[in-house]
């Protein structure tokens, strides 16, 4: 048996291990992915990409192969709530609600002003491979799938050994590694480790079914999502959602998932045969001939990893944290929980940083995860307002349900308007998209407050306080526009951003890059008109408005694009506080100091 030395094995080739590969090769990490399965998704399963995620594809030049693929904006804009698509029955293809959704309609303003990327939406089955693309060319021959990991030890170094099998072949590899992620689901890896799932997993059953159908003379042209309650003969437990899946769009639509749950005491359990009665019951298109490709039963789960890490292992993505489809927010966290740990894997394994600094990836992203399955759940639950408001119950006849829309359709009650309003909180949930932020990790806090969040998750308030995303905000120079998130680039290097009368901080910049050996951009803002060569201009005057430093202040940003630290203005010897800032943030020294000592 072959034996492969690598700094880092990912174990799971879906879009979080797929995205691991990819930011560790543009960092420069060494690294090995195994894949069990011989090719990506096979269900279209999570689509919507939130423009943090979006960022991240940005700095590692993803984003533009996404768009590419994505549906236009246009023809996502909305989610609707109707009783089908069609059919002569009474209350047919009636339109209950329609919502804007994920920047679309009249959210688009609110969107672009507080980032420099859009939302996509791009159905996984479409994502992955893509991503794979990238991934196997930026790591040639060391994206393998269709390769098992058999079993896995760490020695008392915490060195780990790996037995992996080509499922082709039969062959079998030997690998030796310092860290291993494990995006594989939660199957294998984080047991293995003993870490333990908390939460509940005992939430109703899901199916769904991926199919093939020409909609195009029902399907609104604006419509992502389209949920369907009626009256019909399986009341509350009839109702399901109808995602569009591509690969065209609007009414050319021609993939789709339905998504059905099932009662507790169901009988019958779907296969694609029974599935497509009850698709052309549920739309109203009794004539309706689906190809069904794949018909998929899952459990909602509400279940975070009691821990990321467990020795050199590191949990991301479903691994870390499972829940149900609500909100977008499972695939879009698993590549932000990537991104953060790829550029610590990288400061640690080049030196610059200390052992300590992997243990933030924890203490950032576990709380991050816990809200978003809580987030997720809360969503998912909500719906149920929606039904209690029309008056319905699982226990009623069909004509009781029958005369419960009736009334709603003919008054339409605020109590039910406002039911249905309510669904922001999962489809317009823009501060839990862009507005999470790090009370504790690698970072420096400065005492300020942090913002007040929106309760319903939506109104996003930027800030340049520590433990936040940089706010974006357009600079100009010399003709040339970018974004304040581009001033890290794609590599690991961080970014100090300082005032016009930063000179002292820009001395310190390279003193700091000459001793310590850590990459750090050096940034000048001004707001004002004739500005010095090399000095970024502030046009819009967001930047002094957000960032919270006057002109002689300074703002480390770290190659995530998360600030670091902030100094309001100058301080008396910047070189010394931005060297020991920088041992703080990437603890080289014990972990147990803090900048103020």
């Amino acid at each position: 048996m072959s034996v492969l030395h690598v700094p880092v094995l990912v174990v799971g080739g879906g879009a979080c291990g797929l995205s691991a590969s990819i930011f560790l090769s543009d960092l420069g990490v060494e690294h090995l992915l195994v894949e069990r399965r011989a090719g990506t998704s096979d269900m279209p399963r999570a689509h919507y990409l939130n423009q943090r995620t979006m960022e991240i594809f940005r700095q590692h030049a993803l984003a533009d192969a996404v768009y590419a693929e994505a549906a236009p904006p246009e023809k996502v804009a909305t989610v609707r709530w109707q009783t089908s698509l069609a059919g002569d029955r009474p209350f047919d293809a009636q339109t209950l609600y329609v919502m804007d959704c994920g920047g679309g309609g009249g959210l688009r303003a609110t969107y672009e002003a507080v980032s420099p990327c859009a939302t996509a939406n791009l159905p996984q089955i479409r994502l992955e491979p893509l991503l794979r693309r990238h991934a196997e060319e930026r790591a040639p021959g060391r994206v393998r799938f269709g390769h098992e990991l058999l079993g896995w030890s760490a020695d008392d170094r915490g060195r780990i050994n790996a037995e992996i099998c080509d499922r082709a072949t039969g062959e079998r590899l030997a690998v030796c590694c310092r860290y291993l992620v494990a995006a594989d689901g939660g199957k294998t890896v984080g047991p293995g480790a003993g870490v333990r799932m908390v939460g509940r997993d005992d939430l109703p059953e899901v199916v769904s079914a991926y199919f093939t159908a020409d909609l195009s003379p029902w399907w609104d042209d604006q419509a992502l999502l389209t949920w369907f309650l009626n009256p019909g003969s399986r009341g509350v437990w009839g109702s399901g959602a109808l995602v569009a899946a591509g690969p065209e769009w609007g009414s050319r639509c021609r993939e789709w998932v339905l998504h059905l749950t099932q009662a507790p005491d169901a009988a019958e359990r779907l296969d694609a045969s029974t599935f497509a009665e009850r698709m052309r019951e549920l739309l109203g298109v009794p004539r309706l001939r689906p190809e069904v490709h794949r018909v998929s039963h899952w459990r909602l789960e509400a279940v975070v990893a009691e821990r990321y890490r467990a020795g050199n292992v590191f949990l991301a993505g479903d691994a870390a944290h499972r829940h149900g489809p609500n909100t977008g927010l499972g695939l879009n966290t698993a590549v932000q929980d990537a991104h953060n740990l790829a550029w610590k894997l990288s400061a640690v394994l080049a030196g610059r940083g200390g052992e300590a600094l992997l243990d933030t990836y924890d203490s950032e992203r576990r709380p991050v995860g816990r809200r978003n399955v809580d987030w997720a759940t809360a969503a998912s639950l909500n719906h149920q307002r929606i039904v209690a408001a029309i008056g319905l119950s699982p226990d009623m006849s069909a004509a009781e349900r029958t005369a419960v829309f009736a009334r709603y359709l003919a008054s339409a009650p605020a109590e039910a308007r406002e039911a249905f309003a309510s669904q922001r909180v999962e489809f317009q949930a823009h501060d839990l998209e862009l507005g999470f932020a790090y009370a504790a990790g690698a970072l420096v806090p400065d005492g300020t407050a942090a913002p007040p969040r929106d309760p319903e998750g939506g109104r996003y308030r930027p800030t340049a306080r520590p433990g936040h995303r940089l706010p974006h905000v357009w600079l100009q120079r010399g003709g040339r526009r970018v974004s304040t998130h581009d001033l890290t680039g794609a590599g690991a290097s961080f970014a100090l951003i300082t005032g016009a009368e930063g000179a002292a901080w820009q001395e310190a910049v390279r003193r700091v890059r000459a001793d310590a050996g850590v990459a750090i951009a050096a940034a000048v803002v001004s707001g004002g008109a004739g500005v010095p060569e090399g000095v970024w201009t502030d046009p819009s005057g967001d930047w002094a408005r957000l960032s919270g430093i006057g002109p002689d202040g300074a703002l480390l940003v770290r190659p995530d694009n998360h600030v670091a630290w902030r100094s309001p203005g100058r301080v008396d010897d910047p070189g010394r506080a931005l060297a020991t800032v920088l041992e703080c943030v990437l603890r080289r020294r014990s972990k147990d100091r803090s900048y103020s000592e």
